[in-house]
């Protein structure tokens, strides 16, 4: 017998997973506290980064307690342990100072390298002294803003010093004056402006002008290599990063090592190996954009400098010096000619940081997206086009003439990028080539490229091509014809369009040669006018009343980029003609969509030009391109067979064989 007070099933369900899901909460708390236990032991956690001893002389001093096996530097032995010898480079370096310190800190403008007297520089020089700055401290921020005269030798090409004098509060920060000790204050120099490489122009001319008056000018501005110029940025930001630990100096990336200044007197603990270093002022160029910074010269009389002052974590530091760094030795492998990987000019980053900068954060988060989104996108549509083109049988409502035109408008596009684009990204141009590629290879589905003797008279003795695969059916011959009349129409409205900009062009722009001309004058109607591409495939449409032909998929992905361009139009700096240029694939697609919507497909059906999806068989088309001539009995089977299976699927709605 059952007991009376057994626990129903559900009820016993239910108690259960509630135990599970109170076991994951207990689960999931215990490794959270245990990862902030390990990350406490790693870090040091919330310990006192402060010891109280006393020195040699009997002195209490404050020492940093996160030295490891290094002695605090106050506790640092008079002489070397027996048997070891001094090394001129120090291996590891601790903290001289605890993490904590309240320190002073001068900032004077200079045009030499070497230090003056503090008290003998002008006032308008000295743009930052601020007393009691505490280290570690995220609330503590300093701001301080001046002008000054710029000193002449940096009108000409010379280098503006920052120099830096810190120490503890109220120590003497001059190392120029009696009772300066380096064992509470030091003093380093650090460039304030940037010499950067001048982006190469390239030499234009008006065609039409006086070409002996160029010939004459041009061995004067012939310059080899690239052109250095300096430059300057009125804010500069500084950071002190107090939670550096133990650095393994010789191994320090030297994106941070310029940063980290050993103690100066040569002092080493026992081992003679190892050292200790004063706290890191990062002096942050990141966010210096070029297109905010000044060309200096003689005409440039006064700069303003506005500096900020504050604390910065480690990891934070070593992220943004490694990409600035970096980011610059590249700009200046590419001005000096040498290959940076994926290609470019070392701006890249530049380019990044002006989008973060002048972007509203929403818009490139929604921005971001969509690029992933456009990406896939754009696999989704090579994948669907090359799918469609392969499974087709027949040439019915392909334009072959589109296929060649953007065979010809992209191959000028790649040639442009090529000509135009000094150190173009590889991927651009791999994409670019990728297009192209497909399109020939559309060729090759609809027709046959053959190589056949040119007729008498010609200057080529061969010529390429265009041969039908098989004898076209009735449709594809409309479809023929149809193609015809459209690049017709097309031709009477952009060949005048073409010459007219070209004629324009040539007057009022100039160029680098005729070459180049050309090619300007091709891409820009490509730009303009490439949309028409479409035009002859939406006329063919008009005349068959129908788009079951048309690649579906394909055409849906490709059209949801072009929307994903309109974004990148608001978002992106660009001149304002390229940008109504990104909206004129919209006018295309809203014309196929009411297309769609007009001629209905009926997917249950076999459409009006044979194609069933996958149950269409290659013995179908074998039976219709290989006809025998002489059994009538056959012909009239294969027909009716032909009937059965190739029902509109328009607004008939007679009888058709199911798709499986």
């Amino acid at each position: 017998m059952p007991q009376a007070n057994a626990v129903p099933a559900g009820d016993a369900r239910e108690e259960q997973g509630g135990q599970s899901m109170l076991y994951k909460i207990i689960q999931g708390v215990a490794i959270w506290y245990g990862m902030q236990l390990l990350m406490k032991q790693i870090t040091g956690g919330n310990k006192s980064q402060t010891a109280t001893t006393k020195d040699a002389s009997g002195n209490v001093v404050q020492v940093p307690a996160n030295t490891g096996d290094i002695p605090a530097y106050q506790l640092r032995p008079s002489n070397l342990d027996e048997g070891v010898v001094w090394n001129p480079i120090p291996q590891r370096l601790a903290p001289i100072w605890p993490i904590d310190s309240s320190v002073d800190i001068v900032v004077t403008l200079s045009s030499s390298f070497v230090s003056t007297p503090i008290s003998s520089v002008a006032e308008e020089y000295v743009a930052l002294s601020e007393k009691g700055f505490k280290l570690g401290n995220s609330s503590d921020t300093r701001v301080a803003e001046t002008t000054f005269q710029v000193p002449s030798s940096v009108q000409k090409n010379g280098t503006l010093w920052g120099h830096f004098y810190i120490g503890l509060t109220g120590a003497n920060l001059d190392p120029k004056e009696p009772g300066f000790d380096p064992a509470t204050a030091f003093h380093f120099v650090y460039p304030l402006t940037q010499y950067i490489p001048k982006r190469k122009e390239a030499k234009t001319r008006n065609l039409l002008g006086d070409k002996q008056e160029v010939e004459e000018e041009e061995p004067e501005e012939q310059v080899t290599g690239p052109i250095i110029a300096n430059y300057y940025h009125p804010n500069t930001s500084l950071a002190f990063v107090p939670d550096m630990g133990i650095i393994n100096y010789p191994q320090t990336q030297p994106a941070i090592r310029q940063f980290v200044h050993p103690e100066v007197t040569g002092a080493r603990d026992g081992s003679g190996q190892n050292s200790w270093y004063y706290p890191v002022l990062y002096v942050n160029t990141f966010w210096q954009m070029k297109s905010h910074m000044t060309l200096l010269n003689e005409t440039v009389k006064t700069l303003p400098l506005r500096l900020d002052l504050s604390n910065m974590k480690n990891w934070k530091f070593s992220v943004i010096s490694s990409v600035d760094f970096n980011s610059k030795q590249q700009a200046i492998q590419a001005a000096y000619g040498g290959p940076i990987p994926g290609g470019g000019d070392g701006s890249e980053i530049e380019m990044i940081k002006e989008l973060f900068m002048d972007t509203n954060p929403y818009l490139l988060g929604i921005t971001a997206a969509v690029s992933i989104a456009h990406l896939f996108l754009e696999m989704l549509s090579f994948g669907s086009d090359i799918a469609h083109y392969r499974k087709k049988k027949d040439n019915v409502g392909i334009s072959v003439r589109s296929i060649l035109a953007n065979v010809f408008m992209q191959a000028v596009i790649f040639l442009y990028l090529i000509d135009n684009s000094q150190n173009t990204s590889w991927m651009i141009l791999g994409s670019q080539g990728v297009g192209i590629l497909i399109e020939f290879w559309k060729i090759t589905t609809v027709v046959d490229v053959r190589v056949r003797p040119a007729p008498p008279g010609s200057l080529i003795p061969y010529r390429v091509a265009f041969e039908d695969k098989y004898k076209l059916s009735e449709t594809e011959e409309k479809t023929k014809e149809y193609d015809e009349i459209a690049f017709k129409y097309m031709y009477v409205a952009a060949v005048p369009l073409l010459i007219g900009y070209a004629i324009w062009s040539l007057v009022y722009e100039s160029h680098k040669s005729w070459y180049s001309y050309i090619l300007t004058t091709l891409v820009g109607s490509v730009y303009a006018y490439g949309f028409l591409m479409m035009v002859p495939s939406l006329y063919i449409n008009y005349r068959l009343k129908s788009v079951a032909h048309m690649p579906g998929k394909a055409m849906m992905y490709k059209f949801l980029n072009t929307f994903i361009d309109d974004l990148f139009a608001f978002t992106i700096k660009m001149p304002l003609l390229y940008r109504l240029a990104t909206f004129r694939d919209d006018i295309i697609f809203f014309v196929y969509l009411y297309q769609r919507w007009a001629y209905k497909i009926d997917y249950t059906r076999v459409n009006e030009f044979g194609q069933g999806g996958d149950d269409e068989t290659e013995e179908t088309k074998a039976e219709l391109t290989t006809l025998p001539k002489d059994d009538a009995a056959t012909t009239t089977k294969i027909t009716e067979k032909v009937r059965g299976t190739a029902a509109s699927s328009g607004a008939d709605k007679g009888a058709a064989k199911k798709r499986k």
